[in-house]
């Protein structure tokens, strides 16, 4: 990058006007909005402990690996964060580099890029993200079957499938639970189809807030979404792993290749996988993928064992694989 340019970028950067940016920066992260994931708290500990300046993005999976391929000649993030086959598919397109982070041996094999180019931090399990109150006395749903019932008309929301990760994770984890595989999503889309009758919103980035108003009294979430809604922010939620199956999938990271920071990229990327990093997401009720990082205190906080045991895992090579031609059937069929 030319000296013109990287002024140009520096410019850009310090008044908001790059990738959603809102201030200058020691470092760069796409996809790290404060509502999810406790990512908040995150970037709070990175700030303090390594003197890191990280602002806040509310970008979603796709958006995030959007805007690295349109910016592959002249990056301006330094990490990124997203659900895991929208990292094997940066890997793929080449925009994200090799880094091995401390910690590395203890991810373990499935859950990384063999040669670094991302990597796990933390998982969550698909499921029912219930607002009790808003619910005016339906009982709380228990099944994928349960969602279809006239009684929730207007009452279910779910990410985008075509551009978040969470949506995309919700259909693969509806889809397996109504017999269907990665190879085939008819089960998933006939199922949207139905869903479609009762009117659901379907918003396209984090919709933790709206959950906690009401406004969405049942949203297609993670675990650890609802967990922080009941025990952080007290309200009067429950999360639900319906009877007939869900999934449980990763998050992961990836260094930006060319980055314009990439010393203090590899510090954060060391930081969130540090004992430190994992204990805190583990206290957002997020399963650490540093495993010893949680404890049995907020392991009690969790659904029992026996409920989890009803959440799966894919081949997320193949999940990523066949991403597209899902999003392009429920793009036809659906939408």
């Amino acid at each position: 990058m030319n000296v013109i340019k990287q002024a140009a970028r520096v410019a850009l950067l310090s008044l908001g006007l790059s990738g959603g940016v809102s201030y200058a920066a020691d470092a760069i992260c796409y996809n790290c909005p404060p509502e999810w994931a406790n990512w908040g708290g995150q970037l709070q500990l990175i700030k303090q402990d390594l003197g890191i300046s990280i602002p806040m993005d509310n970008k979603n999976s796709g958006q995030s690996l959007s805007q690295l391929l349109a910016e592959k000649n002249s990056p301006v993030a330094d990490v990124v964060y997203y659900g895991v086959s929208f990292g094997i598919k940066a890997a793929e397109k080449d925009v994200v580099a090799p880094y091995k982070p401390k910690n590395w041996d203890q991810i373990p094999r499935g859950l990384k890029d063999p040669d670094g180019r991302w990597f796990a931090i933390h998982s969550g399990t698909i499921g029912f993200f219930v607002n009790k109150d808003a619910l005016d006395g339906r009982p709380v749903p228990q099944s994928w079957a349960d969602l279809l019932k006239p009684e929730y008309k207007g009452m279910i929301g779910y990410l985008d499938p075509t551009s978040a990760f969470v949506g995309y994770a919700s259909a693969v984890a509806v889809n397996q639970a109504m017999g269907g595989n990665t190879d085939d999503f008819s089960p998933a889309i006939n199922y949207f189809k139905a869903l479609s009758k009762n009117r659901p919103i379907v918003p396209k980035q984090t919709a933790y807030a709206r959950v906690i108003s009401g406004e969405i009294p049942i949203l297609l979430d993670y675990d650890f979404n609802a967990y922080r809604a009941k025990y952080k922010d007290g309200a009067n939620v429950e999360f639900v792993i319906p009877k007939e199956g869900s999934l449980v999938v990763p998050y992961v990271m990836s260094a930006v290749k060319n980055s314009p920071h990439p010393e203090n990229g590899h510090k954060v990327l060391d930081f969130v996988l540090s004992d430190k990093g994992q204990r805190l997401w583990a206290e957002a009720y997020l399963r650490p993928v540093i495993t010893s990082a949680m404890t049995d205190d907020i392991q009690k906080k969790f659904l029992p064992a026996s409920e989890y045991a009803r959440a799966a895992t894919v081949d997320f090579g193949k999940m990523a694989e066949v991403q597209n031609g899902f999003a392009e059937r429920y793009m036809n069929e659906v939408r």
